[in-house]
């Protein structure tokens, strides 16, 4: 079946462009303020990265975000070596840290965003597959550092995706999730689903973290230290900047 994406962008969310693609059920994606939603049909979530990367190719450019330099300054603080990035797309936030001497392996559901980031020449290992699928190997990592992920993902994959992520860390290692925040111009609008959980529009649903549901789904997992970032459009002049919360936990020795 066929189904239609619409980009959106920024908090007017006005339709920029339209892309096909075929699957299963409705998905959808959120990246420091733009928005991919299926208007009509069913498709998997698969399909759905892929016909996203397969249209817009390397659509946020590749400079790093500003949590991922943020995060870099971190890991080189804490002699961080070895890192794991889930949902690492075609890699723009992975080469800030390759460029500092760290290891990087990410996980992909996209082949063609796999694809993108060899083309662009990041020579890493990169498992294809979704992170509710995690681990993909017997690997312990010093850091893993997640961008703009886990809002997309419902309650029990975020809670599989958390405790996953802990599993692979080494004693002492660190992990840093940036996700959306209350703070989002979204927040509150269209179909509440539950406690801070909103189907915005048809098909797309969030969650937004705030400091209570931080501390419950990390808590148990080393819980150091939240903090808010504002993630400037770098790809898209003119755009606002986006509000994030970027969580650090570290696991015990």
């Amino acid at each position: 079946m066929c189904c239609t994406f619409i980009l959106r962008q920024g908090r007017g969310l006005y339709a920029d462009k339209t892309i096909l693609g075929h699957g299963s059920f409705a998905e959808w994606l959120v990246f420091t303020g733009h928005f991919i939603q299926i208007r009509k049909g069913d498709c998997g979530m698969t399909e759905f990265w892929e016909a996203s990367f397969i249209e817009n190719q390397t659509m946020w450019g590749f400079e790093p975000a500003d949590s991922a330099i943020m995060t870099k300054d971190f890991f080189l603080e804490k002699k961080v070596k070895d890192v794991l990035i889930p949902g690492i797309g075609y890699g723009r936030n992975a080469k800030v840290f390759m460029d500092n001497g760290m290891n990087v392996t990410g996980i992909e559901i996209s082949k063609t965003a796999i694809e993108l980031a060899r083309r662009s020449g990041l020579e890493m290992s990169i498992f294809h597959g979704s992170v509710t699928d995690m681990p993909f190997e017997n690997k312990y990592y010093d850091g893993i550092f997640s961008y703009a992920l886990i809002h997309l993902l419902n309650e029990p994959d975020r809670k599989k995706f958390i405790k996953a992520s802990y599993d692979q860390l080494k004693p002492g290692g660190y992990m840093v999730f940036t996700t959306i925040s209350k703070e989002a111009p979204m927040y509150g609008k269209g179909t509440q689903l539950g406690k801070d959980y909103f189907e915005i529009m048809e098909g797309v649903k969030m969650f937004f973290y705030d400091s209570d549901s931080i501390k419950q789904d990390f808590g148990e997992y080393g819980l150091v230290e939240f903090s808010e970032v504002v993630e400037p459009n770098k790809n898209a002049e003119g755009k606002p900047p986006f509000p994030f919360t970027v969580v650090t936990c570290r696991k015990q020795r």
